[in-house]
């Protein structure tokens, strides 16, 4: 009498032969002598130490961006499916540099909405993460949405907290000279 049912049977007859087919022939392995002194691998060796090593210091590089950063933006803001696009001010009142990010605080001002705003600046690849404080809902951003940006804060799009909100597209550009 079987133990097996024959589904199980036939599986583990495929998974045996798989086995089987899958391992090695036994044959003496080819060696080639490895020889350090050999024109290929030394400019192997030269292209691996001057080639893969990454020479940018984000922790450098976020330093000098919350010294040097604007800290007035302006532009507009559109929210998908509007017509009208909203004048936006963003006054950053705080930059502080941790590790490779800069930490930004100050205010958003979205028509005539202004509220505290806090985020982060990723010094490596210019990604920000915006979030808004306050009540910001009258001009259609719900509160637990943000900004994420890829440019830092030349291009944003709102992430809206439900997937009812279509979100929409925040465009920024520096105000001449440090305010």
């Amino acid at each position: 009498m079987d133990v097996l049912p024959p589904m199980a049977r036939r599986a583990l007859l495929a998974f045996s032969s798989l086995l089987m087919a899958a391992s090695p022939a036994v044959a003496a392995p080819a060696m080639v002598p490895f020889d350090p002194n050999s024109a290929a691998v030394r400019s192997e060796l030269n292209a691996v130490q001057t080639d893969t090593v990454d020479q940018f210091d984000p922790v450098a590089r976020a330093q000098q961006l919350a010294g040097e950063l604007p800290r007035r933006w302006r532009g507009s803001y559109l929210a998908y499916g509007s017509g009208s696009p909203l004048v936006v001010q963003l006054d950053l009142t705080a930059l502080q540099a941790v590790g490779q990010m800069v930490v930004l605080q100050g205010t958003m001002t979205i028509g005539s909405v202004a509220t505290p705003v806090q985020g982060n600046l990723n010094a490596k690849s210019d990604q920000l993460d915006l979030l808004l404080l306050g009540d910001a809902s009258s001009v259609g951003l719900e509160v637990g949405g943000g900004f994420q940006g890829l440019q830092a804060f030349q291009l944003s799009s709102w992430e809206a907290p439900r997937l009812t909100s279509a979100g929409g597209k925040l465009e920024l550009t520096p105000v001449a000279g440090r305010s």
